[in-house]
């Protein structure tokens, strides 16, 4: 998995000309746009606090701001475990919006996030099972392709203990889905039982084992504990749509694939990614907590 950037990447223009590739590694790294954005901020104000002549003896500014990033994040994800364990709920990664969806916010930090595989709420949920030296390295090397003598320079390690990292990471990371052919049409189906509150047609679209998981923390109300099975989510769903008159479900690309938004009375409720195999939605990830919401709520 690569996405254009490390070593096989253009060459460096300069400090200024990284944001984007620092971003993109960051928000991998933490799965928050505005942590990462902080995260960058903090790398760039250390740059610009290092005295010129240091700054001009830096082969590669791309090179010190990545490892300066890199570092900024194990110290986040550190302590963003101590967080999370308080957290009420479920906690799931920011979701993001398609650049193309959006009618405003054109400075917002996740219009500078690459959309690719690696940003699937699925990887990004398998990522979160990772410690944080498992995926600062895994990020590096196996999204990156930043090889192993860089990355140990990065965090500190031997090559061979960056070896090791990786190699746990990928046997958590296993047999991620990919994106699914027709994933676009089974939504869409999705979307019309949801809306007709047709518990039978929600069961033929849901994988028997399927599981749903709500982030709403604390603030919102949603389940607290994943829902498993497809008849126990399609009742769930259809309880929901009981429960709130007037709900508007709208198709949108949620970190790059096919999932829906969820409005009533024009606010943005609920964001739900979803993963599909074989024509069936194995996995949704329906991000309610409204601190995670405010990049939907023109799109």
């Amino acid at each position: 998995m690569n996405t254009g950037y490390g070593r096989s990447g253009p060459p460096a223009d300069g400090a200024v000309g990284e944001r984007r590739h620092l971003i993109d590694l960051a928000y991998r790294m933490l799965g928050s746009p505005a942590e990462a954005e902080d995260a960058v901020q903090e790398a760039y104000a250390r740059w610009y606090a290092t005295a010129p002549e240091r700054r001009d003896a830096i082969a590669s500014p791309g090179a010190w701001l990545t490892t300066v990033v890199s570092r900024i994040c194990l110290d986040v994800l550190g302590s963003a475990r101590v967080r999370r364990e308080r957290y009420v709920g479920e906690w799931l990664p920011e979701p993001l919006p398609d650049h193309g969806e959006r009618a405003a916010g054109a400075g917002d930090p996740a219009d500078r996030i690459t959309l690719d595989e690696s940003v699937g709420m699925a990887f990004l949920v398998v990522l979160e099972s990772m410690t944080p030296a498992e995926r600062v390295v895994f990020v590096l090397h196996d999204v990156f392709r930043y090889p192993f003598p860089e990355i140990a320079a990065i965090v500190d390690r031997t090559p061979a203990a960056c070896r090791q990292l990786a190699a746990s990471a990928r046997r958590r990371v296993g047999a991620a889905p990919a994106p699914a052919a027709g994933s676009a049409g089974v939504v869409r189906e999705f979307r019309r039982a949801w809306e007709a509150k047709d518990i039978r047609a929600l069961v033929g679209l849901l994988d028997p084992s399927a599981v749903l998981v709500a982030d709403g923390g604390g603030l919102v109300g949603a389940v607290l504990r994943p829902v498993e099975g497809g008849e126990r989510i399609a009742q769930y769903l259809a309880l929901m749509a009981e429960k709130a008159p007037g709900l508007v479900l709208l198709e949108r690309t949620v970190n790059g694939r096919p999932g829906l938004v969820a409005r009533r009375e024009g606010v943005t409720a609920t964001v739900a990614a979803l993963d599909v195999e074989d024509g069936r939605i194995t996995r949704i990830w329906a991000v309610r907590n409204p601190e995670k919401l405010g990049r939907w709520a023109t799109v």
